[in-house]
């Protein structure tokens, strides 16, 4: 067994620093080990007790009879160190040390924490500053978590990793209140050695585990992730991750929109859209998702049934399903006649979604008569039932009904719980059926399942994309323009048009005898640029004129040059002039360089840019190769703007063949000039219509000094 197999099943574990008194966190471990069942081997160690628990107590690590798998260090962080030593000299195959104190206390404790890791030697190390594991599949309670105080914890097919000690208590408790059961509970906090990554590749490994939850505070091996994350994907075992610090800024850059439209947190966005990870939304999405996930049972589309004896609530998970994109259809003629026939009397809105089946509520029998014939229906892809105000009375009636219909199929089932019934919801989560207390989680377990689908069916389907010309190869000896620090916008274009990007026309001049015969070769109209390497956002400066005539180039360009001036206090020497494009479609295309990795930002361009900010970031493989054709036709399709390119109401089709052949250029130069190039963006992108191409409007390149 290597550290992290002995980690999460260890046959023996040393308890150091233990207390006889249970009431104490020292004193925890040991006791839960003993309540929860563990049938290992125990260790407790305290010079100043004898026996603690009834077992027998060591006065230090060298006095063990034996190497432990595991030991649980209980000690302040100046004594941690020292043991952690002795357990790696006996053998010892991984320790969690609970300790604060650490890197999270600034650089005295970043220092202490290298110590720690250096005193390890070749024994694994989970934390600092840790709460431990919890393994419920063998009963393992490696933790002095408060939450190990409930008699019954539930084991299940979700495997939870953690980054915070405190959250892996919050959603143990929550979940054995609601009968949802983990596999195994994993708090790496500090992560000195052992980090996400390294759990979720243990977990993909994992019998017990169809589902991987993670609560991510940030991700210190990006390239480590990717992999085990790209594993799970492969083994069809879904995660889902819920990432706090959304409201963080991302850096501004310096020269480039690009910087300001690509936060810290739209990066990871950005990873786990590659990586196929379902990002929660809130926080209840980490225990509901994964919840519904690990039922098993599969979303083939998106017709779903809801099934109510209550208008009202019916009516809110509709709205909810509505506003994710699910189709709610009504009953066809044969499922309509064969729900009226389970009812006499009258019939309520049998004949529209939501289904009101009236006092089928009351009534089991008639209940599982309606969800067998909706199960039935090739009309419908999933089912939700509304559980109403009888499970308050009666948590087992509802329950029992929904249990006993689940062979009709493997359509998913979900019930909505209205009122607040929690014993019912336990019941339903042990029987398998997600349990849900919000519309809003109801249509968020649905996507969720509907990702998982389609990501499933993904690599099996051909391209949309048209085909593309073949790409002229990256020079193997690169030129590196000469000039360091921001480029101008004429020098940046020539760096981008090696790649492959071409340019729109374009010439620089200084006078205006010589914009004028520019402007008379590039006409009829063309526009008038700042050339600058110093300045370049130029509207700002009202260094940028549009749509002039070749007759007023020359008076254009002096009220250029004396409202630059008033602006910057810098009379211009250089100009641009640039053939006028109509027609076309304005992207932005630029680079991100962030800890997590180097990606692309896509999105609508132009002046607008940064107020509109419909804009996706596409990671760029980590081992230079080429940018997929499809993963930049899939980052497009994100776009809210999409359908300008696409078509959208009969405007022509934009050259998106050219357009994915140049963002792959893009990516290409990003990847040879890594370490050089510091910012790159194209804004805008002149996307034209299909056949004509694509060209670069407006550059900005800044090299590494």
């Amino acid at each position: 067994m290597n550290g992290i197999e002995k980690l999460l099943r260890p046959r023996s574990v040393a308890v150091v620093g233990a207390s006889a008194d249970p009431a104490k966190t020292s004193g925890r471990p040991v006791a839960y080990l003993q309540k929860h069942g563990f049938d290992g081997r125990i260790y407790p160690i305290n010079p100043k007790a004898s026996e603690i628990a009834g077992l027998r107590c060591y006065p230090d690590v060298r006095s063990l009879p034996e190497a432990p798998d595991v030991a649980i260090v209980l000690l302040g962080a100046e004594r941690t160190q020292q043991a952690v030593r002795e357990l790696a000299e006996l053998g010892t195959g991984a320790a969690i040390v609970l300790a604060s104190g650490y890197s999270e206390t600034g650089d005295e404790g970043a220092r202490r924490q290298r110590e720690l890791r250096e005193a390890a030697g070749g024994m694994r190390i989970l934390g600092p500053n840790t709460i431990g594991l919890v393994n419920l599949t063998d009963r393992i309670t490696l933790s002095a978590s408060g939450a190990l105080e409930l008699d019954q914890l539930h084991s299940g097919a979700v495997g939870l990793v953690s980054q915070s000690g405190g959250i892996l208590g919050a959603l143990l408790s929550r979940a054995a209140a609601r009968g949802i059961g983990f596999s195994k509970l994993i708090s790496t906090s500090n992560e000195v050695d052992l980090d996400l990554a390294d759990f979720v590749d243990a977990l993909v490994d994992d019998p017990a585990t169809h589902v991987i939850a993670l609560y991510v505070e940030s991700i210190r091996n990006p390239r480590t992730f990717r992999a085990a994350a790209r594993k799970a994907t492969a083994a069809g075992k879904p995660i889902v991750a819920f990432k706090i610090g959304r409201s963080e800024s991302g850096a501004q850059a310096a020269a480039s929109h690009t910087g300001a439209l690509a936060g810290a947190d739209a990066m990871y966005d950005a990873l786990f859209d590659e990586t196929g990870i379902i990002r929660a939304q809130m926080f209840s999405d980490l225990l509901d998702i994964p919840a519904a996930l690990a039922s098993a049972r599969k979303l083939a589309g998106r017709r779903v049934a809801i099934l109510t004896s209550t208008g009202g609530a019916g009516t809110l998970v509709a709205d909810s399903l509505g506003m994710a994109g699910f189709e709610l259809p009504a009953p066809d003629a044969d499922t309509g006649a064969a729900l009226r026939a389970l009812q006499t009397g009258d019939h309520a809105a049998l004949d529209r979604n939501p289904i009101d089946v009236t006092l089928a509520g009351l009534q089991p029998d008639l209940l599982r008569g309606a969800i067998r014939i909706v199960l039935h229906s090739d009309q419908y892809d999933a089912l939700v039932v509304i559980v109403g105000s009888s499970a308050v009375a009666q948590p087992e009636l509802m329950a029992d009904a929904l249990r006993d219909s689940l062979a009709s199929g493997g359509k998913p089932v979900l019930a909505f719980i209205s009122p607040h019934a929690p014993r019912a919801g336990e019941i339903l989560s042990r029987y398998g059926i997600p349990a849900l207390n919000a519309p809003e989680s109801v249509s968020a377990a649905l996507s969720a399942m509907w990702r998982v689908h389609v990501a499933s069916i993904a690599s099996a389907e051909p391209s949309l994309v048209l085909p593309l010309q073949t790409m002229a190869p990256v020079p193997s000896t690169l030129s590196v323009p000469p000039e360091r620090g921001s480029l101008d916008e004429a020098q940046a274009k020539a760096l981008f048009a090696r790649f492959g990007i071409p340019g729109v026309r374009e010439m620089t001049v200084r006078s205006e005898e010589e914009a004028i015969s520019a402007a008379t070769t590039l006409g009829p109209r063309v526009v008038l640029k700042l050339l600058s390497r110093d300045i370049t956002h130029k509207s700002d400066v009202g260094g940028v004129a549009v749509n002039v005539a070749p007759e007023d180039i020359a008076a254009r360009l002096q009220q250029m040059r004396a409202d630059v001036q008033r602006h910057t206090g810098h009379a211009p020497q250089a100009f641009l002039v640039q053939e006028m494009v109509t027609g076309a479609a304005e992207l932005i295309v630029g680079v991100h360089h962030d800890p997590l990795g180097t990606a692309l930002l896509l999105g609508m361009g132009g002046v607008v840019a940064e107020l509109v900010r419909d804009t996706t970031l596409l990671l760029l493989p980590e081992d230079g190769a080429l940018l997929s054709a499809q993963d930049v036709e899939a980052a497009l399709r994100r776009l809210k703007t999409w359908p300008l390119l696409d078509g959208y109401r009969g405007r022509p089709k934009a050259d998106v063949p050219a357009l994915i052949q140049a963002v792959q250029a893009f990516a290409r130069m990003a990847s040879a000039m890594q370490g050089q190039l510091l910012e790159a963006e194209i804004n805008p992108l002149f996307v034209k219509p299909l056949g004509q191409g694509v060209c670069a409007a407006d550059g900005v390149a800044v090299l590494k000094d």
